[in-house]
């Protein structure tokens, strides 16, 4: 019985021993890092454009609303051709027809007025140099709705490449002053990831012009637009001395 007691405890002490030599390597001190995150930028100019032309119609019968409406909204997007714009580039975005009421005395029923037929097309533009003439057209064809105008970047693959060179030197020169602050140097590259890169959408602009003032040209300035890109980086730091 004690031979048996004896083994018992043997054994719990080499386990223990075991253990302690498992915990000492998990405690060991790792190299020396160093993280930085920066942020890459590109301003470029957009290179088209997206525009909302609406008609409005209103009649007492929906068929002579509807009627009116297909008038003028086929001759605005013969228009819109007219100025170079093909026909793959010109949507039906939306049909309405809305019944108009008016309530003769409270609590009555409503009685139909009028109805209201909306028909709105988007027109996408590879120019911005369309833009002004092509709602000119519109408007002096019978649109009497600008509902958006919104600037995008055709192909922002390039730009985004830059913006994440701009954003690993930013990375790099804020390790490298880190280091040298610390009294050591900047090691190698251990780990570079991209994080989120912001490629702006079509940035929207309300645009309000009616017939009445269509005979003055839509002055239109696109500005820029911003890349965006993130990155983290994790380098090895080198003491001083090493």
């Amino acid at each position: 019985m004690r031979h048996m007691l004896a083994a018992g405890i043997t054994l719990v002490v080499v386990l223990g021993g075991l253990g302690s030599v498992q915990a000492q390597e998990l405690v060991r001190p790792a190299v020396p890092q160093i993280v930085t995150s920066a942020q890459g930028e590109v301003r470029i100019a957009p290179d088209r454009a997206t525009i909302t032309i609406g008609v409005q119609t209103r009649a007492a019968t929906a068929a002579d609303a509807a009627q009116q409406n297909s008038r003028k909204q086929r001759a605005v997007i013969d228009a819109i051709k007219a100025r170079g714009v093909p026909a793959e580039q010109i949507t039906t975005m939306n049909f309405n027809v809305i019944p108009e009421t008016r309530y003769d005395r409270e609590g009555g029923t409503p009685r139909v007025t009028s109805y209201l037929v909306s028909n709105d097309v988007t027109v996408e533009l590879r120019r911005i140099d369309q833009v002004g003439p092509v709602i000119d057209a519109a408007l002096a064809a019978g649109a009497n709705q600008i509902n958006s105008l919104a600037f995008g970047i055709a192909s922002p693959d390039s730009a985004r490449r830059v913006a994440l060179a701009s954003a690993v030197g930013k990375a790099r020169a804020d390790a490298e002053a880190m280091a040298k602050a610390a009294g050591g140097s900047l090691g190698p590259l251990i780990e570079l990831v991209a994080a989120d890169v912001f490629i702006p959408p079509p940035r929207p602009m309300m645009l309000a012009k009616t017939a009445a003032v269509a005979a003055e040209a839509v002055p239109i300035e696109a500005g820029e637009q911003a890349v965006r890109a993130n990155v983290t980086a994790r380098w090895q730091f080198v003491g001083p001395g090493r």
